[in-house]
């Protein structure tokens, strides 16, 4: 591997894992090859601190609370598939 490339034999990056994670990190993706193909991409984990965090369940009745639509039923839905028991 070249300084500046960013593909890395198997062999080369088992080798120096730490700098691949390391490039990964500062210079984006780095392309793994096996037997001279492509074989799988690092890349660096999204930072979760930026995501939104799920709603909780006080969120979503309070979503339900908030709805213009009151007066509403949910239809029941009834399979007829064929199911069985089965011992675990």
């Amino acid at each position: 591997m070249n300084k500046h490339s960013r593909v890395w034999s198997l062999q080369e990056a088992k080798a120096k894992f730490s700098e691949v994670v390391r490039r990964a990190q500062s210079e984006g993706p780095q392309t793994v090859t096996v037997h001279g193909k492509n074989a799988v991409q690092i890349v660096p984990a999204p930072d979760v601190s930026l995501q939104p965090a799920a709603p909780s369940v006080d969120d979503i009745v309070a979503a339900f609370q908030a709805c213009p639509v009151k007066d509403f039923a949910i239809p029941r839905v009834r399979t007829h598939g064929r199911f069985r028991d089965i011992d675990l």
